[in-house]
């Protein structure tokens, strides 16, 4: 069952995630709610799918129990604001980050590690 209303791919399941994390070797994830903070970042991952075609997009509802997977993460020890924004490169975590992203905030995490 679809938690958040976007047109980026949802995962539902820690395992789901975790196969597309070893399936691609560009992954972004992000892991939020439909608030004020999230809705910026899944907007501008949905443009960003049409010309970034080596990335896979996707989001995750932060509240579920299948998200622990990222709300766990150390690399998100000490993260506050939603959403939890995960990039995986070759099956490792190439940068976190934490509340919202404009952007040009993502696009120079995916220049530089994608």
């Amino acid at each position: 069952m679809k938690m958040l209303q976007t047109v980026v791919h949802e995962i539902e399941t820690a395992a789901e995630l975790e196969k597309m994390i070893a399936e691609n070797e560009n992954v972004m994830v992000c892991a939020g709610r439909m608030g004020p903070m999230c809705i910026p970042v899944y907007d501008a991952m949905e443009e960003l799918e049409e010309e970034r075609t080596n990335i896979k997009f996707a989001s995750m509802a932060f509240d579920t129990p299948e998200a622990g997977i990222i709300r766990n993460a150390p690399e998100c020890r000490g993260f506050m604001g939603l959403p939890f924004t995960m990039f995986y490169k070759n099956g490792k975590v190439a940068q976190a980050t934490t509340s919202i992203l404009n952007m040009q905030q993502i696009t120079s995490i995916l220049d530089t590690h994608f």
